[in-house]
């Protein structure tokens, strides 16, 4: 069995795709997945590293005005869909799986037009362009938020089914790793983070939060600068006297390189609102204030937030309204009313969903059969 996976340009679309191929070559032993990106994002490096079949396309993300540089990606678009057919007639796959980016336009279009059976992911609220597009075109849409909906026109069977999260996170015990972070019995991890790079708005926050809680034996604070911040928030925090050799409840990392092992012992996560993180921490039941990413395409991590701010689990702070103080009176607040982190806990638990890679792989079979 042979199927086509594509998405690209971010991590947002790349990984995903790559938890479906997996989980396609696991369900169906010896089935074979060509993962077909664009020459320029990010996927042309991480998806050989992962021992896919790659073949580069060669095109542009379309600009939201009218220039000439639209022009060219459209000739481009237009040669990648002729290039695709032609691939898929020489090699026919069972399905083709976009994940969003503006590869998966050329992709799922050469698919849907031969009468392969399709299928896109949307790991967003609000969805992108080129998936609210396609969804006109596909067999089905799965989406991660069941908001996404409203925005997905056409024919195709919509499924809610979340957004596959890293194995050793389903894994994880969390008593086990509590223990292995030192934690004592009743003491509270808050864990914060900006994402892989880091987030200097978050940052400049943290250092009030940890000059507030520097000291406190019941609260265990634990935050990622970032590689390129790390060393001038550890002066900073130097410069206002505080070291984790005197405060070990304040302990500061560049990054974390098991990232489930801590959010499997958080008691409340402040972070950005990526789908990605927030399928975690949900799946995990944690509590969250969440600070979308101020310029992410289409404001959509406002919109992940706000489905979550909706449900009761979690805290959105904008990060154009970000400050220290601000951030010290979320975290307070919450810190003094625990049956309401009580409650967003479980709240944020409902919205999890453990179960979304199979449910994603379900619904490519359901359509193989259709188009079978």
């Amino acid at each position: 069995m042979h199927f086509v996976v594509t998405g690209g340009g971010t991590g947002g679309h790349i990984y995903p795709a790559l938890a479906i191929a997996r989980g396609l070559m696991e369900k169906y032993p010896g089935a074979t997945v060509h993962y077909l990106g664009s020459e320029r994002g990010l996927e042309k490096d991480i998806v050989p590293r992962a021992g896919l079949e790659f073949t580069p396309l060669p095109l542009a993300g379309l600009q939201r005005r009218l220039t000439p540089h639209n022009l060219r990606a459209g000739v481009l678009a237009l040669a990648a869909v002729g290039r695709v057919r032609r691939l898929l007639q020489a090699r026919p796959p069972a399905a083709v799986i976009g994940t969003g980016g503006y590869v998966c336009g050329p992709v799922v279009l050469a698919a849907a037009s031969l009468g392969l059976p399709t299928l896109i992911h949307e790991q967003n609220a609000f969805p992108g362009l080129t998936n609210r597009w396609l969804a006109r075109l596909v067999d089905a849409v799965a989406l991660t938020f069941p908001e996404a909906a409203l925005y997905m026109k056409g024919r195709a069977r919509q499924v809610v089914t979340g957004l596959p999260v890293r194995p050793e996170l389903l894994q994880a015990d969390r008593e086990k790793c509590r223990q292995n972070l030192g934690l004592l019995p009743g003491q509270l991890l808050i864990l914060a983070f900006g994402g892989s790079q880091g987030a200097r708005s978050i940052n400049r926050a943290m250092l009030d939060m940890c000059r507030q809680l520097a000291g406190r034996s019941d609260i265990c604070l634990l935050h990622v600068t970032g590689p390129a911040q790390y060393e001038w928030f550890c002066r900073e925090l130097a410069a206002a006297g505080i070291n984790e050799d005197k405060f070990a409840n304040i302990n500061i990392k560049p990054y974390l390189h098991n990232m489930p092992a801590v959010l499997g012992a958080a008691d409340l996560v402040i972070c950005r609102a990526g789908a990605a993180t927030i399928a975690e921490i949900t799946v995990l039941g944690l509590p969250s204030i969440l600070i979308p990413y101020p310029y992410a395409a289409a404001n959509h991590q406002v919109h992940n937030a706000r489905a979550l701010v909706r449900a009761g689990a979690a805290v959105m702070i904008h990060d154009a309204e970000l400050s220290g103080p601000l951030l010290q009176q979320k975290v307070g607040e919450l810190l003094e009313n625990r049956p309401l982190m009580a409650s967003m806990a479980r709240a944020a638990g409902a919205l999890g969903r453990p179960r979304a890679l199979e449910e994603i792989l379900d619904t490519v079979a359901a359509i193989m059969q259709r188009g079978g």
